[in-house]
């Protein structure tokens, strides 16, 4: 069954969330979710210039990088272990 809601419906959807959350609640999570995206755009639109400029780099020094995106200041970055490919030798089953 497919989620459709009418328009009389959604008025009644934000007329509880007004009377449960009140307008300033409501208001603000708006406000911090606007936030939330602009940061967001801005950081992959920094990724992407930071990708440019590391291939026009080594465009002008003759190789190519071996990592292509470094992370801004404040992206919370975990380090992470590479880990070699194992091969597995298949054993006859008798």
């Amino acid at each position: 069954m497919p989620f459709n809601m009418q328009g009389w419906e959604w008025v009644i959807l934000i007329v509880l969330a007004l009377l449960i959350f009140g307008g300033s609640r409501l208001a603000g999570a708006g406000k911090n979710a606007g936030r939330a995206l602009r940061e967001f755009k801005d950081e992959t639109r920094q990724i992407k210039v930071d990708e440019e400029k590391a291939k026009r780099d080594a465009a002008a020094q003759g190789s190519l990088p071996t990592a292509t995106a470094t992370p801004t200041a404040s992206a919370d970055v975990v380090d992470a272990e590479v880990v070699e490919p194992v091969q597995v030798e298949k054993r006859d089953q008798a």
